[in-house]
């Protein structure tokens, strides 16, 4: 296995588990004084759902230096609410999630959480965070800044999951960029992220346009969690969008949102980079614009 392989299956490792990312508030740790009895207890409602943006800053970006304790289960970071309260939250493994899938978690969250006791630490709250949204959009971004910003513009000439790194935060980053003309007719690596356009000996090549083609298949292996596959997953997943069959191109490793318009668009968005041709797919501005609004609606539901 090559070093790009090896990239490529790291980073779909990190996109196939990126759709949840927990934080679950457990318990209020600073009390004006014990409760004493369970007379004593103040009504509980059930366990809310925070917006990722909230816990976010509430431990500083998941900051090391508030972390209180590691374990089999995930990480927990001391944290304070925006109303002051002192909390725990942890940050719970998202590849054990995806696992007990079918036990759904926000219900089985909503469920522990009626449990009231003294002695007993009470939860108040979760988040399900889809990741997978803020790492296109965090792509869509960069190469934004390559096509439009930076003075020249930079092609990037192999759009590609492999070319994404992401940092702990999730934040992705774009790589390789602007090095296409070392190798302009390899095939390696390459078949399957750019459109037939690419190969052709006049007005082909890589382009801005062929740089959102391949913006596409990686949208299309954000939903999906599957890979490029030289092509054949565009293939794949373009009828079934045309077709509105939407819940066929998700990943069956997720759990069904009860909302779908959010998937729905970013469907709708990669179909319109790989299913059109050059002169008339979205720019990449456009994609940003679009990608960055999703994001912003997953994080505040």
């Amino acid at each position: 296995m090559d070093h790009a392989n090896i990239a490529y299956d790291l980073v779909m490792v990190a996109l196939s588990i990126s759709l949840i990312v927990l934080g679950v508030v457990l318990f209020l740790a600073c009390k004006k004084k014990p409760v004493e009895s369970e007379e004593t207890l103040p009504v509980k409602f059930c366990a809310r759902a925070y917006p990722l943006m909230e816990l976010d800053a509430a431990t500083d970006g998941f900051n090391h230096r508030r972390i209180v304790g590691q374990g089999r289960l995930g990480t927990v970071y001391a944290a304070t609410l925006s109303n002051a309260e002192l909390v725990a939250v942890k940050r719970i493994h998202p590849f054990l999630v995806l696992s007990n899938a079918g036990f759904g978690f926000s219900s089985v969250l909503k469920w522990l959480s009626l449990a009231q006791h003294p002695n007993v630490v009470p939860i108040i709250g979760f988040s399900e965070a889809p990741k997978r949204f803020r790492i296109a959009a965090g792509v869509a971004r960069g190469l934004q800044y390559l096509h439009e910003v930076v003075a020249p513009n930079i092609v990037h000439g192999c759009v590609k999951s492999s070319n994404v790194l992401i940092d702990v935060n999730f934040c992705a980053r774009v790589c390789d960029y602007g090095l296409n003309f070392l190798a302009p007719m390899e095939k390696r690596g390459v078949v399957g992220y750019v459109d037939g356009e690419y190969w052709n000996e006049r007005g082909g090549g890589a382009t801005k346009e062929s740089d959102v083609y391949g913006l596409g298949v990686v949208l299309l292996e954000l939903l999906s969690g599957r890979g490029c596959e030289g092509g054949s997953l565009a293939n794949w997943a373009l009828p079934l969008i045309k077709e509105m069959s939407f819940g066929q191109v998700l990943d069956p490793r997720l759990v069904t949102p009860s909302d779908m318009s959010p998937l729905v668009r970013l469907a709708k968005v990669a179909s319109a980079c790989v299913g059109n041709p050059r002169k008339c797919r979205p720019s990449v501005a456009q994609v940003a614009t679009i990608l960055n609004d999703l994001e912003i609606q997953v994080s505040f539901p």
